[in-house]
Formats: C-alpha cells, sequence, structure tokens
C-alpha cells in the first residue's frame, strides 16, 4: 500500500474518532492549571472535534486557530517531506498564544 495513502488514513481515522467521542472538559494543559492562562493550544482538541462533526462556528470559538490546524494535519499526511509552510504556522500559533495570554 501506498505510505502517503496510509498516513491520509490515519489522519482521517483521527477526525473519525473525534466525531464520535468527545473529549472531556477536564482542564488537562499543565500551562493553564499553573497560571491560569490559556496555552496556544489550548482547546485545540475539543475543536479539532468540533470541525470533524461540521461545527465550524463552535470549533472558531474554542481556538481561533483550528482549521489551520486541521489544514497542517492534512498536509503533514499529503506530504511530511513538504514542510516550507510550518514555521509561518509555529509562528501564528505562537503570536496567538502571546495574545491569548496578555489578553
Amino acid at each position: 500500500m501506498n505510505p502517503r495513502a496510509i498516513r491520509i488514513a490515519v489522519v482521517l481515522g483521527v477526525f473519525a474518532v473525534l466525531y464520535w467521542i468527545a473529549p472531556p472538559d477536564l482542564p488537562v494543559c499543565g500551562f493553564r492549571w499553573l497560571t491560569g492562562r490559556p496555552c496556544p493550544l489550548c482547546g485545540l482538541t475539543r475543536a479539532l472535534a468540533a470541525l470533524a462533526k461540521g461545527h465550524v462556528v463552535e470549533a472558531l470559538q474554542l481556538h481561533a486557530l483550528s482549521p489551520l490546524a486541521a489544514s497542517m494535519l492534512f498536509a503533514l499526511a499529503w506530504r511530511p517531506d513538504y514542510n516550507r509552510h510550518w514555521p509561518a504556522c509555529a509562528a501564528a500559533f505562537a503570536i496567538f498564544g502571546v495574545a491569548r495570554i496578555v489578553l
């Protein structure tokens, strides 16, 4: 089987699991537990689960960069050696994270 097809199947499988299983509302982020402020990735799992169910507005409320994270996962599955856009995406998450902490 084609390695690309396997990677895409894994990503689609993750979204299928997120579609059927709702993540818990437990505070599992150590940064948030210690500081009381959200980290750059807080809410991303629940947002990806909402995206898997087609609830785009809810996903954006949980984490504004959830569509970017989903597209990054699909890009990673499609072509893992093609990482030209990853620094820009990481910078977007870092800027968003700093803004969440400061504001």
